[in-house]
This record gives structure tokens, sequence and C-alpha cells, in this order.
């Protein structure tokens, strides 16, 4: 069973979600429709860059090392995995993000 590790971003808050997931399209649904505590106050939520993983294990460590991650590290590793953006407005979107902080 595929897994994945994802970064979502809220315009609303300017703030990053890091999580892991099996189900990616349910799990942002989730999120955006309030039904998780800790991304309540930061809808809608984007889908910044994600990462399939072979395993649980795999995603959850890689979601422990984004979340140990500053902000400006984590959007340069957004950057240099490039290929996990959901898109090239996406990138944009990072590379905004690290040139006004």
């Amino acid at each position: 069973m595929e897994h994945f590790t994802y970064i979502l971003y809220s315009k609303s808050t300017n703030a990053f979600y890091k999580g892991s997931t099996n189900n990616l399209d349910v799990r942002i649904q989730r999120h955006n429709a309030q039904s998780e505590k800790s991304t309540k106050h930061g809808t809608p939520w984007i889908l910044i860059w994600s990462a399939e993983k072979p395993s649980k294990s795999e995603a959850y460590k890689l979601e422990m090392k984004l979340k140990n991650l500053t902000r400006k590290r984590l959007v340069l590793f957004m950057l240099k995995y490039n290929e996990g953006f959901a898109g090239p407005n996406e990138r944009k979107l990072a590379e905004q993000i690290l040139d006004s902080d």
C-alpha cells in the first residue's frame, strides 16, 4: 500500500502543515472540511508538495524530518525535491514565500 508525506499551505494564516497519510485526496478534503483540529483555522489549505513512500513508517519518518525544519529550510527542501510540487503554480508560491521571508 502506498503512503504519502505531504505539505499543505494556508494563505490565510501564511502557515505550512506537514503530515502523512495513505489516502491523500481524502486527507486534504478532511483538512478543508475543518474536520481536523490542527488545521481548522487555516482553510482553505493548498497541497503544495507531496512524496509517495513505500511504507507507512517511511512516510512518517519524512514527516518528522519536515516538522523539525525551519520555515526557510522547509521551502528550500521543497525546491530541492522539485518533483514533489503539486504543479508549477505551487512551485512559484514556494519561491514567493522564500523571497518574502
